[in-house]
């Protein structure tokens, strides 16, 4: 496993993070399983931990508690999310600050998250939803400082919508952001004409998620691909996006190495970037923590296949299905 520095944290985080989401959002998952999926994690050197309250209303940061307490010798990493009081993704220019963060709200699901992690103090504490228009607001900031102030977090971040990555720049700049968690993928390259030059100047911790685009990039999913109602995929590769998801990537596999599987050219090509600290996938079994954990050791991808990926990228704007 490699490590990091997770931007001026100091933390050393492993370049391979593991997800919470699955464990909690999706379809066939099984507590056990993603027990032991953890504690493997842990034992091939995994030492950050993505969750957040909305993945099961608090189940995943139990989950991941669980873990902590088991490993208390180790230094284990915590990053946890506060959902938006209002209930709506992404966060949006119509709604106000503190009709989404009011700073009792943000300081209830601070505490909630922290008793079910069983800590004193949240390694990274992030508002789950963001846009810059709320930056402005004098609770904002008031918020943050007291939160760090008390003691109830090491550090605070931002998880910007999904397809928005200049949608932050503006907080960020303002000091209170330590690491910013953002999408990046093959086909999700734009946090690499903004943001990531904005990052890398102010020494600002980047999680990347998404790196396998919810699924699609594991190289598995055809066009009869089907979730059940109650995963929140059925939503995201419903008939609006499937088809032309699984065109791209008919066409990426052409980029391919003869000795490469999909899943880790993707998984290489996020970690490819200097800037990114650690990128966050999810890895419900013990399977998919072995196959993904490799990809740490196996480096960065060589210029010309990074060159020629470039033509995969793929800009889009945000849709009623994409959150």
């Amino acid at each position: 496993m490699n490590y990091r520095k997770l931007g001026r944290t100091g933390f050393e985080v492993s370049d391979m993070a593991h997800g919470l989401w699955g464990m909690s959002g999706w379809s066939g998952s099984d507590d056990q399983d993603s027990l032991r999926a953890l504690q493997l994690a842990v034992d091939l050197g995994c030492n950050f931990f993505d969750t957040a309250w909305a993945y099961g209303e608090g189940k995943s940061d139990g989950l991941l508690g669980q873990i902590l307490a088991k490993n208390a010798e180790k230094r284990l990493y915590a990053a946890s999310k506060i959902p938006p009081k209002n209930d709506k993704w992404p966060g949006s220019s119509q709604d106000k600050y503190t009709d989404v963060f009011p700073a009792d709200h943000v300081f209830k699901y601070a505490d909630l998250i922290r008793k079910q992690l069983g800590v004193d103090s949240i390694d990274v504490l992030q508002l789950h939803v963001w846009d810059d228009t709320w930056t402005d607001n004098p609770e904002f900031r008031k918020t943050v400082e007291k939160l760090k102030s008390d003691g109830t977090i090491r550090f605070f971040g931002l998880s910007l919508n999904r397809w928005e990555p200049a949608n932050g720049v503006k907080a960020i700049k303002t000091g209170l952001v330590d690491a910013v968690q953002v999408i990046y993928n093959i086909f999700d390259q734009s946090p690499g004409d903004e943001l990531f030059p904005l990052c890398e100047e102010l020494n600002i911790g980047v999680i990347a998620r998404v790196p396998l685009d919810e699924g699609s990039l594991g190289g598995k999913m055809t066009r009869d691909t089907r979730f059940p109602e109650s995963d929140w995929r059925s939503k995201y590769f419903g008939s609006e996006n499937l088809s032309q998801t699984i065109s791209r990537v008919e066409k990426l596999k052409g980029a391919l190495p003869n000795s490469m599987s999909l899943p880790e050219m993707a998984l290489r090509f996020v970690l490819s970037s200097p800037v990114v600290s650690t990128t966050i996938v999810g890895m419900r079994d013990t399977d998919h923590v072995r196959q993904n954990i490799a990809m740490s050791d196996a480096g960065s991808l060589d210029a010309k296949l990074l060159q020629q990926l470039k033509n995969h990228r793929w800009d889009r704007k945000p849709e009623p299905w994409s959150d």
